[in-house]
């Protein structure tokens, strides 16, 4: 089955504002992966894209379809690469140092400053591709369910079983670490479980 133009146009009332400025669906049957959101990188321009394999789609139910959306648009545009904060600003600092020092010819300050801006940079990296960050998506798509007229335990339980449904309709035997985490927090949400994600965990 091609995109049904209805169901995405269902979507794209479905997603926040800032999922419509930010983020693009684009259909792609061939793709093994019923929904695959490529981590965005800092130079890439334009709307971030979200691609579904319509053809697989329709496997899941409506709730599961909602929130594994959501939860792809939320997952794209909580990655900011440019926005003020601390890391942000010592790469700025870092760059217009190492060009400064670069004009001046100072070999050591041209080291000093770049060394700064690699070493802000990779923190950025490393926050954007933490488990945490995976785990406030997921909390932040079921806020977004509510406000679409969802309960909280419903959302939770819907994401939950997206994933579990995704990897069964993928050919995936496993999950891997990232998945078994989130699985636990979504558990816990939907009143099924006590344990929540371990704190070192959440940190990492």
């Amino acid at each position: 089955m091609y995109a049904n133009q209805d169901e995405v146009r269902h979507l794209i009332d479905l997603m926040p504002a800032s999922g419509r400025m930010y983020t693009k669906i684009i259909p792609k049957p061939k793709q093994s992966r019923l929904i695959d959101a490529p981590f965005p990188l800092p130079w890439q321009r334009g709307a971030r894209p979200i691609y579904i394999n319509f053809d697989l789609w329709t496997e899941l139910s409506r709730a599961e379809r909602d929130l594994a959306l959501l939860r792809s648009v939320c997952w794209l545009t909580e990655i900011k690469w440019f926005k003020p904060d601390l890391y942000q600003g010592v790469v700025t600092v870092g760059v217009i140092g190492t060009g400064v020092e670069m004009l001046q010819g100072d070999a050591i300050g041209v080291i000093v400053g770049a060394s700064l801006a690699v070493l802000a940079g990779s923190q950025i990296w490393r926050r954007t591709r933490s488990i945490q960050t995976e785990v406030d998506a997921d909390e932040i798509a079921i806020r977004v369910a509510q406000r679409r007229g969802y309960e909280m335990i419903d959302a939770a339980q819907a994401l939950l079983d997206s994933i579990e449904k995704i990897a069964e309709i993928e050919g995936r035997a496993n999950f891997d670490f990232t998945e078994l985490v989130r699985i636990q927090n979504l558990r816990k949400l939907a009143g099924r479980s006590e344990v929540g994600v371990p704190e070192e965990v959440r940190k990492q």
